[in-house]
């Protein structure tokens, strides 16, 4: 018996609506998880959560890798080394069940921020550190701030709401401009992968980002 699984696709910006729409239209079932727009852009009162990303529910070995993997707009089939990873039914269910959370208190919360305010955190494991907010400055689940860790400077990415307004702090870090590239021009790459952007959709804790 045909066994369908979840699996990632990565496709080319801008594109995840054109891949849906041509993958729906062979049959393949796909979920493009969106959130709403805080205005709507270009006539869309939503976007993509994960940019660049959806999923799709398919038996491999019945239709073949050819039936997905030239796909307009598509760049690959997430794998590990020549084979698809599938994910977990768990997965997809906690995604949907987040973003049906989100929806129903009305998006993502807003907040007074803005850029370079002095900031505490007020929940996590980095409680009571002051930082240096950085943005977003529109309604979003994370936003990221600047704080010294071990005499470093770094990004974390925490809720609006476990920020509080710090003025008058003197021991907020100095909002120096981190580093990009390695030398001659070559980019530091973060290692963000889906997995990882996906359980912040479940997760409240506070992270760490290049």
């Amino acid at each position: 018996m045909a066994t369908k699984r979840w699996y990632t696709l990565y496709t080319k910006p801008n594109a995840e609506y054109q891949v849906a729409n041509a993958l729906q239209q062979r049959g393949v079932r796909t979920y493009l998880p969106e959130i709403e727009l805080a205005k709507p852009q270009k006539g869309r009162k939503k976007k993509p959560f994960f940019p660049c990303y959806l999923f799709i529910k398919v038996d491999f070995e019945s239709i073949g890798l050819g039936a997905v993997q030239w796909t307009p707009g598509l760049r690959r089939i997430v794998a590990f080394g020549d084979q698809p990873t599938p994910l977990p039914d768990d997965m997809i269910y906690l995604i949907r069940r987040r973003l049906g959370e989100i929806e129903a208190a009305g998006g993502w919360p807003a907040h007074p921020f803005r850029p370079g305010d002095t900031v505490r955190i007020t929940e996590g494991p980095l409680r009571n550190m002051v930082a240096i907010f950085e943005g977003p400055t529109t309604p979003s689940q994370r936003v990221k701030v600047l704080c010294s860790i071990l005499g470093h400077l770094s990004r974390v990415q925490v809720s609006p709401t476990d920020l509080t307004l710090a003025p008058g702090q003197t021991e907020a870090p100095e909002a120096k401009r981190l580093r990009r590239t390695r030398g001659r021009g070559r980019r530091i790459r973060s290692g963000t992968k889906l997995a990882h952007a996906a359980s912040l959709v479940v997760n409240e804790n506070s992270v760490l980002t290049t």
